[in-house]
């Protein structure tokens, strides 16, 4: 090749594929490099056939990083952990002061933090990128979340910002999140709040259907019809389509077909052991959680199955209105999902505090709008909140968001209590509700919690009418009292 690219991509499975090619499609020469050379040859031949894109493929490390312009910038798509370093390691080798890493995997935040510092003492820049939206994302617009360098952000913000989905009203879906490791820990709350989505989506799809008996062409409907107002989302429309799709192996529709063991990658489980590690309640996705967890026991639960069949209530002592239904999950899972975005957007807020990031949570909001797994209008609700009150201590609090609660109590109560008499798990709502009951309430019944610690261990307690710490010999008055 005659000219040098503007920047390099290493590591061509599905999702750097896809982000090579929207690079390329943005007028942006690319270099490719990937560790087998038949995925190097696959990508090259994608950019021919996709209108003789700018992007030149490359076999051996060394020319692919001399073909790149200085200062240069390469993006790593590959697999989170020592896949990462020892791709680093490959390439430092012909990198010279100046250039630029980026991490565009979903990565532990500190192994971006500490491979960032590592950098530095080669004399490179590093960020680590969240990259949302899978496979059509990435091609064709995804949401960025950069972190790390403000420097190696500045030097690759111009491709961003063409690279990232477009939303009308608000702009290229792409900030630069922080420093240090914010941008990797922003994706991965953002990944936590789509286990929340999904689960409570699924849950919603579960009352409708044992219940409710709707059929999936019902239910096509339904999802289709909620996909146009306040639900309006990437999630509720695929799962509107989900409905829709026949079994082309067998009769029936292809959803009934799927085994019901979902997996995971590991960001919903970092999201909650940050959620304890930072004594931020996030109950909504930690239900979302165990519910995979539980998925995963097939064989059990069928065992289980038949020896509690019997305790389940039968379908003639549940009388349902259908419509009163529908319209009753519709409220369920909306109020669900404040609950549990407030969740994430709170634990985003600690971690900011505590790591001295600044992150703006109105930002997020604005480029989790478009190109990301949990794109929704909601969204723009959310960065309004934030927009009106950024120390907002809770969504649940913002006036709108609170007034849109109160709304749909009634609906959200009944759903989940008829969900319990039938038998039907909820978790995500039914912690999503409790987790609203118990913020809204003065008066918690922690008193006696803190009693019971202070009783066994001497914990020492503090006092509704007076400051200090005490401690109170419970058992020695106990035995006094009933003497």
């Amino acid at each position: 090749m005659a000219t040098l690219s503007r920047i390099g991509l290493a590591g061509l499975a599905v999702m750097g594929q896809n982000l090579a090619l929207n690079i390329a499609e943005k007028g942006f020469p690319i270099s490719v490099y990937n560790r087998s050379s038949s995925k190097v040859d696959e990508t090259v031949a994608r950019a021919k056939q996709e209108g003789n894109l700018p992007l030149y493929g490359f076999h051996d490390p060394e020319s692919f990083i001399l073909s790149i312009q200085k200062p240069r910038v390469i993006i790593m798509l590959v697999k989170a952990g020592s896949p990462v370093d020892d791709t680093i390691k490959t390439l430092s080798v012909y990198l010279e002061q100046g250039d630029c890493i980026i991490d565009g995997g979903n990565e532990w935040y500190e192994n971006t933090e500490r491979r960032e510092k590592a950098a530095a003492e080669l004399g490179l820049l590093y960020l680590g990128m969240g990259v949302s939206g899978g496979e059509e994302g990435a091609r064709n617009g995804p949401s960025l979340m950069p972190g790390g360098s403000f420097e190696a952000y500045k030097h690759i913000e111009d491709i961003l910002l063409k690279v990232a989905a477009q939303i009308e009203d608000s702009g290229p879906c792409v900030t630069y999140i922080g420093k240090g490791g914010s941008g990797n820990f922003v994706k991965m709350v953002h990944n936590g709040i789509e286990y929340g989505d999904m689960q409570l989506i699924s849950e919603a799809y579960d009352v409708l259907k044992s219940v409710g008996k709707l059929s999936n062409e019902e239910l096509h409907q339904v999802f289709s019809e909620w996909n146009k107002g306040e639900l309006l989302s990437f999630l509720v429309e695929i799962t509107a389509d989900i409905f829709s799709i026949k079994d082309d192996k067998a009769e029936g529709h292809l959803v009934d077909k799927v085994l019901d063991k979902t997996g995971m990658k590991g960001t919903g489980k970092w999201t909650v052991q940050q959620a304890a590690e930072l004594s931020i309640a996030a109950p909504t996705i930690a239900s979302s959680l165990d519910s995979r967890f539980l998925s995963g026991l097939k064989e059990e639960r069928v065992l289980a199955a038949k020896l509690f069949d019997e305790v389940i209530i039968t379908d003639d002592q549940v009388f349902v209105d259908k419509k009163q239904l529908i319209d009753d999950v519709r409220q369920a899972l909306y109020a669900s999902k404040i609950c549990s975005y407030a969740q994430g957007m709170n634990l985003i807020r600690s971690k900011s505090e505590e790591k001295n990031w600044g992150l703006k949570l109105g930002e997020l909001a604005r480029i989790w709008k478009g190109g990301c797994i949990i794109r929704a209008i909601f969204l723009d609700r959310i960065k309004k909140a934030y927009d009106r009150n950024s120390d907002l201590a809770n969504l649940l609090v913002d006036p709108e968001f609170a007034s849109e609660i109160v709304e749909r109590q009634a609906a959200w109560r009944r759903v989940v209590c008829l969900a319990i008499n039938a038998g039907i798990s909820t978790p995500g709502m039914a912690t999503s509700l409790a987790y609203f009951d118990t913020y809204r309430r003065e008066s918690l019944p922690a008193n006696l919690v803190q009693a019971q610690r202070d009783y066994f261990g001497a914990h020492t307690y503090e006092r509704t009418d007076m400051p200090g710490s005490f401690h109170t010999e419970w058992f020695k008055l106990a035995k006094q009292a009933n003497m």
